[in-house]
């Protein structure tokens, strides 16, 4: 089939805020993740050195900060980073609900 097609809020969510698109998709390298963040939300820091996965994260909607490798990146809406797969990021949500699209590949 040349493409799939799937609503991220039919996927069921993980810790009631990430729906996980690459098994509803059939991806086989890129993952997609749409991350809806309640006012103060933290995620865990953490890295993806070990599958060798870049990530980019954009805002799309809201205020965010992303704290990379210690140093805090604050992100509006429209705003969008690349994290290298070996450096640690942990993403801290504003005062407001903010939503992302997370993507990662090798």
């Amino acid at each position: 089939m040349a493409y799939t097609k799937v609503n991220y809020e039919d996927v069921d969510p993980v810790a009631e805020s990430m729906h996980f698109l690459r098994d509803a998709l059939d991806c086989e390298t890129v993952g997609v993740t749409v991350l809806e963040c309640e006012p103060g939300w933290s995620g865990k820091a953490h890295d993806h050195a070990e599958e060798n996965h870049e990530e980019v994260y954009l805002l799309v909607d809201g205020e965010a900060t992303v704290t990379i490798e210690g140093q805090d990146v604050a992100m509006e809406s429209g705003d969008a980073v690349r994290v290298a797969p070996e450096a640690t990021r942990e993403i801290h949500n504003g005062d407001a609900e903010s939503k992302f699209v997370l993507v990662g590949a090798p």
